[in-house]
């Protein structure tokens, strides 16, 4: 099975639309997530049903911020547990698989926000040997290393989300083509690179999916790279680059 997630910080241009239906036509994902999509559903649907995708669960924008979408193919089977402004839990099956668990999410980048969030994360699931897998852009930097430049990391402002990884026995899933998954777009000794985006999983999920693989490729049109999951014969190039990185995640 495979998952592409992708924060294109705003659907609503060409060059954002265009990367998109790059990424799908190369990794051919059965699971699409968006977020910061800004995007009314009329406009998500047209551009979903130009992804030959069959399926779609939405959480709108408030005014022109925010906003997630999820599309899956007729292959595989979705069902909706839970949603909110920041994520979008699912029960996924189909392809042959076992049942897991899919929690796609958009971290919020406020202190207070941030605390909330990943305290009602915990709350989603009260059995640790589930297979779940968690997915999107965290808004989270967990260590010195996952910066380069900008101010120092500081253990405070993560404690909530390693509080949340503690607590559910999760594995923050190694990265393969580039360390960082965000830049501020500018260039020499001004530009700020960070992992802001990251793929968790449960020990049950990794042992169920030992292929799983994420790996990072070009993206454009935004400062986060888009994240898919393709199948294992599909390689996508894991070329990096500063502008926008895509996560490939080979589920089986």
């Amino acid at each position: 099975m495979a998952v592409l997630a992708w924060n294109v910080r705003g659907l609503g241009n060409k060059e954002s639309v265009r990367g998109l239906m790059n990424a799908i036509r190369k990794s051919e994902p059965d699971i699409v997530f968006i977020s910061e999509t800004k995007q009314k559903i009329r406009y998500l649907e047209k551009i979903k049903m130009k992804m030959k995708l069959v399926h779609s669960f939405y959480v709108e924008p408030i005014g022109r911020a925010g906003g997630l979408a999820l599309w899956w193919s007729k292959e595989v089977q979705v069902k909706i547990l839970g949603h909110g402004k920041f994520f979008i839990d699912a029960e996924i099956s189909g392809k042959g698989e076992s049942e897991w668990f899919g929690t796609f999410i958009y971290g919020p980048s406020y202190k207070d926000q941030k605390r909330d969030f990943w305290e009602s994360m915990k709350n989603l699931r009260d059995d640790n040997n589930a297979k779940w897998l968690v997915i999107g852009d965290s808004n989270v930097v967990s260590c010195q290393e996952e910066k380069a430049r900008g101010l120092p990391f500081n253990p405070i402002d993560a404690k909530s989300f390693f509080d949340f990884v503690d607590s559910r026995g999760l594995i923050d899933m190694p990265i393969a083509g580039g360390a960082y998954t965000w830049s501020n777009q500018r260039s020499n000794n001004d530009a700020i690179l960070e992992k802001l985006d990251r793929v968790l999983c449960s020990t049950s999920w990794n042992i169920a999916f030992p292929k799983a693989m994420v790996m990072l490729d070009i993206a454009m049109g935004s400062d986060h790279a888009p994240r898919i999951a393709p199948r294992p014969s599909k390689v996508v190039g894991n070329e990096y680059h500063r502008l926008g990185i895509l996560i490939v995640l080979a589920v089986s």
